[in-house]
């Protein structure tokens, strides 16, 4: 079942049906959600790089992005009112294309979850949201080098990683 509803700033939500007849819900995460998503980020960062992130940062870190809407938005999948994942759309501004580039970052789906298609669905909602907003230019993400399995995963939903390369630099903590 497909159901498109306005939504606070004119986006929408979409409800699927899994294969098990379990109902999915995409929507913005409410700031109750914020617990879950950040135990959701400690263990992602366990995961893909082995190293344990401190609890009060990545709790302040989250609570802005509710707290500051510029910052960005957190996105959650429910089944039976459990957050089974969640990721962050961030925003660049882009003069090429005079408007915005939403970034996805932080993205995780609970283990029993993941190669049910839950990421695959969940991007198809960030992409009619993104579809539908017309200040929105695209799509983009970052990924570990070594972290192929999710390589694996973008490419088949569409993206591509062939355009450009991402390089960081970081303070010392």
């Amino acid at each position: 079942m497909l159901r498109l509803e306005p939504k606070d700033w004119g986006w929408i939500d979409m409800t699927l049906a899994r294969p098990t007849q379990e109902v999915i819900h995409f929507r913005p995460a409410k700031e109750e959600d914020a617990q879950t998503i950040v135990r959701f980020q400690q263990q992602m960062a366990h995961e893909t790089e082995g190293i344990s992130l401190d609890q009060a940062t990545v709790s302040a870190g989250v609570q802005a992005v509710f707290e500051d809407p510029q910052k960005g938005i957190y996105y959650v999948t429910e089944v039976e009112q459990r957050v089974i994942a969640s990721l962050l759309i961030t925003y660049e501004w882009s003069e090429w294309r005079n408007g915005t580039v939403w970034w996805i970052q932080s993205v995780y789906v609970e283990k029993e979850f993941r190669g049910s298609g839950i990421f695959s669905q969940l991007y198809a909602y960030i992409q009619s949201l993104a579809e539908n907003d017309t200040e929105v230019r695209g799509i983009r993400l970052y990924v570990d080098n070594t972290n192929t399995a999710a390589q694996q995963v973008y490419s088949r939903i569409g993206m591509n990683g062939d355009h450009y390369k991402v390089y960081e630099w970081m303070k010392s903590e």
